[in-house]
């Protein structure tokens, strides 16, 4: 019988193009991985559990997604991949049926002052659109609506060849844009202590800058000292006006210093051309310390804050400007588009409907157009990548999540798995790293990767269903089904922190008691106001310390022992041992390999093709001088140090020869945390979301403070890290501090000598406290969106 005739009891002939229903991996290395290979299935849910540090994010976003981007970016002209990060080719054997990967991951948006939620989803975009066609009165093209775009105009003379002699004209042109001209599109002015800029009392060559790099032996001191517009040797009270007015305000001069050319510049214009044009979190501790401690930052009078010049803000569409436009919530915002019946603009209202409805279906209706977008928590910024993506037609598209669940309530959790259902039931394939059981359990197929973390992992441990996976008896599996009980009993506070009147962002003067002594959890929906509360309330208080959710930065020469300051203990050891100066032990200092400038590899630029390292033959990737390897401590030398895990470091410091209790009390530290498999020279480019946490977490238990604000720190945590979180906090608060974790993860809340919920809603909706008490009150009560979470989860 010909096909054409078949019936359907016969089975179809399998389509050769059909056959491509996986993606396999053969012989996978990159970072941890120990030659993994694995089938996974397209069009269908995955999810890859483990350890933090196991090798997840290696497998998924390391290899997968880097190999699909890199051949989508190999099929542009090289013209155009020259403008286009270079990615290197994985190290791995076999990669088959890739598809396009689109990736939505962890990090944090731009710290960018002028990028808002509105800028970095086009939301903006087509509002400039919207008011240039309808906005009565009519201003200008859209970049008149744009506060990054400032009015200037100008005339003068062209010279222009024409049939071989060459003609004068006179142009002139003139741009219109909608920056606010008084704080330059910032929407708040700065204000000078300047008391903490200089010391009155001194003289210049005395050292009187107080500024981070202005010393007087410094290249900015020199130029002040040798301007020639004051007298470095009188003390800067005894300056006349037009003196302090030079050091402080002059505009740009030519001048010339020890016979150099230079251009000199005051004070305040030079410190908010360098220090003021970054985001604070963005700068350095003693720079942002200064900053903090130098300049206030008030609204702007002029805009009041709406970044917009006074035309932007005189055009309107039905009562509305672009300035309140922005600055409502996106939900109610959504609403008023909805409502405009403007045919003329109809493809634009939709487009710009639809963005707007991606916001409130995704969770984030609460957000504005105008806010800053280095102030979204690790969660929104994801959510907000993912706007752009919910409507997409694409299909057979892989998608790529690291932890979508992060920063996300019990209650919302449940809205983000429908939407990784939606896209997969689209026929996509979606690749999700997660460790919350509710999404593990939607999967379809799971990969679990271990057995440990660091050396210790990079292993597929189980691969299949969700249900194998329960039984499997690895870590993941052993401890999916785990539920924190309550507390029998909870702690006594030993005093209270008032809070009054707090109105940050969405909070509606709330008035509120925090225990001291105990471990409180502050907990609420997405957008409830918990962030508002604690980081406006209670973070910039005297004695406490706040762990905030920033991303580490750090170059590849930046390593555990580098960023926790564990470096500088151990170069003293080594300097003393061996009757040496310390700057010897530095990778990034003296002691550094000439050849390979102590990076340990040698990098070879090739425009638009990858990057090659190759590792440095002089020193074979030590990073060090060979005359440096002949200094021993405790018979180890710099790079056999640096190569240990810090749990041998802890063994090597803590007695013998090598006893070095400032280095040892880091160490301990960093084992405290669960980072004992991280090796002290490990370049921070190459650790985890998870790891990072933790690496933070160490470095700032070091400071003095009676209080501790952890926010969401089980990010990143596998659930078995859970625990040994939940023992170090109680550590903590046995030791006698006060521990506040803004958290949504219930092993935390079960946890909780006292619980603060705040709610009902999100944004306008939320902002109000709606519970104080003990987990086992909340739990009994169920008054809450949180309490009837934590009751199920509980069992109770």
């Amino acid at each position: 019988m010909s096909m054409a005739t078949r019936t359907d009891t016969q089975s179809p002939v399998l389509h050769a193009a059909d056959s491509h229903d996986l993606i396999r991996v053969q012989g996978a290395r990159e970072n941890n991985l120990k030659d993994v290979s694995i089938e996974i299935p397209k069009r269908r849910l995955t999810v890859f559990t483990g350890v933090s540090g196991s090798g997840k994010s290696s497998l998924v976003f390391g290899t997968i997604a880097a190999e699909s981007q890199r051949l989508i970016n190999e099929t542009y002209s090289t013209f155009v991949q020259g403008f286009m990060p270079t990615l290197a080719r994985p190290e791995v054997d076999v990669l088959d049926g890739l598809t396009t990967a689109i990736i939505v991951d962890q990090e944090r948006m731009g710290g960018n002052p002028r990028s808002t939620v509105g800028t970095v989803t086009d939301a903006n975009a087509m509002l400039r659109i919207l008011f240039s066609r309808l906005g009565q009165p009519h201003i200008g093209s859209p970049q008149a609506f744009s506060f990054n775009v400032a009015s200037i105009s100008g005339a003068g003379a062209v010279s222009m060849e024409r049939a071989g002699q060459t003609v004068k004209e006179r142009r002139s042109f003139s741009i219109i844009g909608g920056m606010c001209p008084r704080c330059e599109g910032m929407g708040s002015v700065t204000d000078f202590d300047l008391s903490a800029l200089y010391d009155d009392s001194k003289s210049l060559n005395e050292g009187a800058l107080t500024i981070p790099g202005y010393s007087v032996d410094g290249w900015y001191g020199r130029i002040f000292s040798g301007c020639g517009f004051f007298d470095p040797d009188k003390p800067i009270r005894k300056f006349t006006k037009k003196e302090l007015h030079d050091l402080l305000y002059k505009e740009p001069t030519k001048i010339k210093v020890e016979g150099i050319n230079l251009t000199y510049e005051g004070l305040i214009p030079r410190i908010q051309k360098s220090f003021l044009s970054k985001d604070v979190d963005a700068m350095q501790p003693h720079i942002r310390a200064f900053v903090e401690r130098a300049v206030t930052f008030t609204t702007c009078p002029e805009c009041g804050g709406t970044r917009l010049s006074e035309a932007a803000r005189s055009s309107k569409i039905a009562g509305i400007s672009i300035a309140d436009a922005c600055a409502m919530q996106i939900s109610d915002l959504a609403e008023w588009v909805r409502r405009l019946d403007e045919p003329s603009v109809a493809p634009l209202l939709t487009a710009l409907g639809e963005t707007l409805h991606s916001f409130v279906e995704i969770g984030l209706g609460y957000l504005s157009l105008n806010r800053p977008s280095g102030t979204l928590s690790g969660g929104e910024a994801q959510r907000t990548k993912m706007i752009r993506h919910l409507g997409s037609s694409l299909t057979d598209v892989t998608y790529v999540f690291d932890e979508p669940t992060i920063g996300l309530h019990p209650h919302d959790i449940q809205r983000m798995n429908e939407l990784l259902l939606q896209l997969r039931d689209k026929g996509n394939t979606v690749l999700v790293v997660e460790h919350k059981p509710e999404t593990i359990a939607i999967a379809d197929h799971a990969v679990d990767l271990g057995p440990g973390a660091g050396t210790a992992g990079g292993e597929v441990v189980f691969e299949g269903t969700v249900e194998g996976l329960r039984a499997s008896g690895t870590l993941t599996g052993r401890h999916l089904d785990d539920r924190a009980s309550l507390k029998p009993s909870v702690r006594t506070p030993s005093g209270v922190l008032k809070v009054r009147g707090a109105s940050t962002h969405n909070l509606q003067d709330v008035d509120v008691d925090i225990p001291l002594g105990v471990l409180v959890v502050v907990t609420g929906v997405a957008g409830s106001g918990k962030s508002s509360l604690i980081h406006g309330s209670v973070s910039g208080r005297d004695g406490v310390v706040s762990v905030g959710q920033g991303a580490i930065r750090g170059s590849r020469r930046s390593n555990p022992a580098t960023y926790t300051g564990l470096l500088d203990p151990i170069r003293k050891a080594f300097a003393k041992a061996n009757g040496v100066k310390p700057a010897l032990f530095s990778a990034n200092s003296e002691g550094a390999c000439p050849t390979c400038n102590g990076a340990g590899v040698i990098y070879t630029d090739l425009a638009m093709m990858a990057g090659v390292a190759t590792i440095c033959e002089e020193c074979e990737g030590k990073r060090f001088q060979a005359s440096v390897l002949e200094y021993h401590l405790g018979g180890r030398d710099i790079s056999e140090v640096l190569a240990m895990s810090v749990t041998e470091a802890e063994e090597f410091f803590g007695a013998g020869e090598a006893r070095t209790p400032a280095a040892h009390k880091i160490l301990d530290r960093l084992a405290d945390v669960g980072l004992g498999y991280l090796s002290l020279g490990q370049p921070l480019t190459t650790l985890s979301g998870g790891e990072r946490q933790r690496l933070k977490l160490a470095t700032r238990m070091a400071e003095k403070g009676g209080v501790y604000v952890l926010d969401e720190p089980t990010t990143g945590l596998h659930l078995a890290d859970v625990e040994h979180l939940l023992a170090l906090l109680d550590r903590l608060v046995d030791s006698g501090k006060s521990v506040i974790v803004i958290e949504h993860h219930q092993a935390v809340m079960a946890h909780a000598d006292w619980i603060i919920d705040l709610g009902p809603g999100a944004g306008h909706d939320g902002g109000r406290i709606v519970f104080e008490g003990t987990p086992a009150d909340l739990v009994a009560a169920r008054s809450t969106l949180t309490g009837e979470h934590l009751a199920a989860y509980v069992g109770t």
